[in-house]
């Protein structure tokens, strides 16, 4: 398990520098980013003197070397446009969306496993067919659509939920629904074709044999060995939904780091973007190493 982990923690160091590396070339291969702070009416002497201001008059590699060991002290430097550091305004806005991240992924999990037995109990009836269509509809649409559909019936026409902003904890509803939407296809779809396999297998048709209720069969001996790929999927849609949380944040006005990446990109606040860029990938990178190394404690055969 030692090697194991070792081996998964190299890997996840080596794509850690891959996305520093390419997030940071992407946005200064982007194009002038001292032309752009300036503004397009700026004179040559003053884009030159904010070239020189922010180092970008230095050699990309040296650019990146001062730029990476500044980050791993977590000093991404001052914003263009907001007043104050960029650790600060990570460190105000990110709560925002790991609280809508973690409330969509439940919602997700509570909806897609329980439907996802169910359609593998029920195989080929009207209620596994359901829920491939439920699974096909959220995957179809899209989210920012299904978020304003959301808006205009609970919030003008019912008046049950606010409309924007994250003041209490009504405001995390609509949006964390639409965003765990989006992810529970795929969780169910796992979750049915990891019980179809379970349910087929040799120790189930052992434990009917031997008479046991349906319900401790389906419980005890298929949903905990048919939820393993769940865990890493589970992970792995939690990265994305924090990536795809700056349309659910927009839609709904959350001041999360989703609305500050839509802000900032278009305000040509660099810092900022690549801030941002930079820790989502850093915690879709740590969720999955942490689910490959759950996985393999819970299966001993994905060791090897």
């Amino acid at each position: 398990m030692l090697r194991f982990a070792l081996r998964r923690l190299l890997v996840a160091v080596g794509v850690a520098l891959t996305v520093s590396m390419a997030s940071f070339l992407l946005l200064h291969l982007s194009g002038d980013l001292a032309t752009a702070i300036a503004g397009p009416e700026a004179t040559g002497e003053q884009v030159a003197a904010i070239r020189a201001q922010h180092g970008l008059d230095q050699p990309l590699v040296v650019q990146f070397g001062s730029w990476g060991w500044h980050a791993l002290h977590l000093d991404f430097g001052r914003s263009f446009y907001f007043p104050e550091q960029v650790t600060d305004l990570l460190a105000a806005r990110l709560p925002v969306t790991l609280t809508l991240g973690v409330i969509a992924l439940a919602v997700a999990l509570l909806v897609a496993i329980p439907l996802g037995v169910l359609a593998a109990f029920h195989r080929d009836t009207w209620i596994d067919r359901t829920a491939l269509a439920v699974s096909v509809l959220g995957q179809a649409m899209p989210s920012f659509w299904f978020g304003l559909t959301l808006i205009l019936i609970f919030s003008v026409n019912l008046r049950w939920l606010p409309v924007s902003g994250n003041a209490t904890w009504k405001h995390f509803i609509l949006p964390a629904v639409a965003l765990g939407y989006y992810a529970m296809p795929a969780v169910m779809r796992v979750t049915r074709n990891g019980m179809l396999e379970v349910l087929s297998s040799d120790y189930v048709r052992t434990a009917r044999a031997k008479g046991l209720p349906p319900r401790k069969i389906l419980i005890r001996h298929a949903l905990r060995n048919a939820v393993i790929p769940v865990i890493a999927l589970a992970a792995v849609q939690f990265g994305f939904m924090l990536g795809g949380s700056i349309v659910i944040e927009a839609v709904f006005s959350l001041q999360g780091l989703g609305q500050l990446a839509w802000e900032s990109i278009a305000r040509n606040d660099f810092p900022v973007v690549q801030a941002i860029v930079l820790v989502l990938a850093m915690i879709y990178i740590a969720l999955t190493l942490a689910a490959d190394l759950l996985n393999a404690l819970l299966d001993p055969r994905l060791r090897a």
